[in-house]
Parts: structure tokens; sequence; C-alpha cells
């Protein structure tokens, strides 16, 4: 029995990787235009419930201040009633997710969680100056580099 050998010749190399450079900037153009995000999500859930803890609701362009305004959002929205006050801070009320299991850890809505927990984390929450903890599983990456963006400042003086 005889075994093939290939052999990948330099310009295919070059092709491959050109095509792979193309196919990366074509993604950071349509992430970065398109939806007019800065980062990206990576990673996945490690399910340590950190997130569930020390929510902030941002309704329209401000923290919720007041539970009075929170009990009419709660007739607006679902997801509202799933969360209670648990203190108020300099930013506003603070609230925890009634869903989260304390001793597992674990969503007990999990399946049909609302759409905000499916998404998180966004990228507003950098906006309003929160962090994602530690531990947790997802990291917000730069969809343009700091190398790239210094680079394209460079060339641009």
């Amino acid at each position: 029995m005889f075994t093939k050998v290939y052999n990948i010749e330099p310009l295919d190399l070059l092709l491959y990787r050109y095509e792979e450079q193309m196919l990366e900037k074509i993604r950071k153009f349509f992430l970065s235009k398109i939806p007019g995000k800065k980062y990206y999500r990576t990673g996945k859930c490690n399910a340590c419930g950190k997130c569930c803890n020390k929510i902030y609701v941002k309704h329209y362009r401000h923290v919720v201040q007041d539970e009075k305004e929170f009990k009419k959002l709660q007739y607006l929205h679902r997801f509202y009633t799933y969360l209670k006050v648990v203190d108020k801070d300099d930013i506003g009320l603070v609230f925890e997710c009634m869903n989260l299991d304390h001793e597992t850890k674990k969503c007990k809505i999990h399946k049909n969680r609302p759409g905000i927990c499916r998404r998180y984390p966004q990228e507003e929450l950098f906006s309003m100056g929160g962090e994602l903890s530690e531990n947790c599983g997802y990291r917000m990456e730069p969809i343009i580099s700091f190398s790239e963006i210094l680079e394209k400042e460079k060339h641009r003086k």
C-alpha cells in the first residue's frame, strides 16, 4: 500500500494566509460598523452566579433610582418581576435575581431565562462602569485591537 504525500506549495500557503486575513478584516468590519460595537464576547458561562447579584437596571438613558419607578417597569416586562431590590448606592437601586439558587449557583429557570440573561455580558455593561467578575468565564475582546488602532493613527499623521 502506498501513502500519498501532499506538498503545499508556498504560493498556496500564501493564498491561504491572505484569505484568512481578508476574512478577519471582513469580520471586524461587520462587527464594528454594522451593529456599531467595539467588543465581542468570547468564552462561556462557568455558573458562578455573580452576574445575578449586584444588578443595576438601566431604563432608557438612566439607571433606575427609586422603587416607584421600578414598580412601573415591572408591568412593562416580565424580566423585572424576577428582580428584588437589595440596596441603593450612588449609581441607583441595586438588585439581585430571585431565580438564582444560592446553594447551587444555578438559575432556576435557565432553559426559559429572559433574553437579557442569554445575551449577558453585553458591551453596555462597560459603558455604565461595570465589569466582569474575575472568575467569569466570559471575556469581552476588542474587535479592533489597540495595536491596530495605534498603527492606523501613525499612518494617518
